[in-house]
């Protein structure tokens, strides 16, 4: 067994939360670490000084027989039945079928805890370990986030220029999902997020305007909006009708952009690829980390330097 997989593995002992609310990155930090380069020891030390915040995972309990998957959909307490349902599935039919059968249904929550649920699902599914894509999918699907839905299809083809028109909803609430299901109940979010026409350019779009958001921010949530949209690149090859997901997608990231307050500045000269990772790999900052690892894989897979940008901005906090 590797050292990720066994310390994966180990990882599975402890709750997808702590700390009352927040999101258990271990799994997601260490897959990112293994990715862009981190030895054996570096590996295992990151969890050594990631562990002891943790808390142990609830005691197992069985899905029941018969009961349909969404049944319990957004229960927080409902992490250990979805495991056990989502192990099983795993072990019958795969992770592409059971995927494939899951997603365009948890993709309608999409932003669950601040898209810990999505980036953690693509994570387990790029580590290929079972156990921890079973855990990944049962925190999306206990965390599951009802934003709204619209069936309005808009003209807009550019997300950017529909962003300044958001309500701002920052503040109140402690966690990011709380106050991004607060910025979508407001009238004004509704209808300017229905102007937008998603097509199969939507998300390359989001993902290039999440990393010039950061770049220019350096904005907690926004990190998340970088994340997740390389984590929806990832899975959505899985969904047969992507459209809706994106649609979905794009729902959340406008909240996200409403539940904080931006102050954009400047964009700087990107710094050297070597420079940044080696801060990555020297860093116990989660959040570092996987913006890191993302923007990597971001600028492989779609070119320029805006996630290079955005990952440099890290360097110059």
């Amino acid at each position: 067994m590797s050292t990720l997989a066994a310390l994966l593995h180990e990882g599975a002992a402890y709750d997808a939360e702590y700390g009352n609310g927040l999101s258990n990155h271990l799994p997601m930090a260490l897959f990112a670490l293994r990715r862009l380069g981190a030895g054996e020891a570096r590996l295992q030390a990151f969890a050594r000084a990631y562990l002891p915040r943790l808390d142990a995972a609830p005691a197992a309990v069985a899905w029941p027989a018969g009961d349909a998957w969404p049944a319990r959909l957004g229960e927080r307490a409902a992490w250990p039945a979805y495991r056990d349902l989502f192990t099983q599935w795993l072990a019958h039919e795969g992770a592409p079928d059971l995927l494939a059968q899951v997603l365009p249904r948890l993709m309608q929550g999409v932003g669950a805890a601040a898209f810990h649920g999505l980036v953690r699902t693509a994570s387990a599914l790029q580590a290929e370990q079972g156990q921890e894509l079973a855990d990944a999918l049962a925190y999306w699907a206990c965390r599951w986030l009802d934003l709204g839905h619209s069936r309005a299809r808009g003209r807009a083809a550019d997300p950017a220029r529909l962003l300044p028109r958001l309500p701002v909803a920052a503040g109140g609430a402690r966690l990011i999902f709380e106050r991004m299901s607060a910025a979508a109940a407001l009238p004004a979010f509704v209808q300017t997020v229905a102007q937008l026409r998603v097509d199969e350019s939507t998300l390359p779009r989001l993902a290039e305007l999440a990393a010039t958001l950061y770049a220019r921010s350096g904005d907690f949530t926004v990190l998340h909006l970088v994340t997740s949209a390389h984590a929806m690149r990832v899975l959505l090859p899985f969904v047969e009708e992507p459209l809706p997901a994106v649609r979905a997608y794009w729902r959340a990231f406008a909240a996200g952009v409403a539940s904080t307050d931006l102050e954009p500045d400047e964009l700087a000269p990107p710094l050297p690829w070597e420079r940044i990772v080696e801060f990555a790999l020297a860093s116990d900052d989660e959040h570092v980390i996987k913006l890191v690892d993302s923007c990597r894989e971001e600028t492989a897979a779609y070119g320029g330097d805006a996630w290079q940008r955005a990952a440099s901005r890290l360097l110059r906090r």
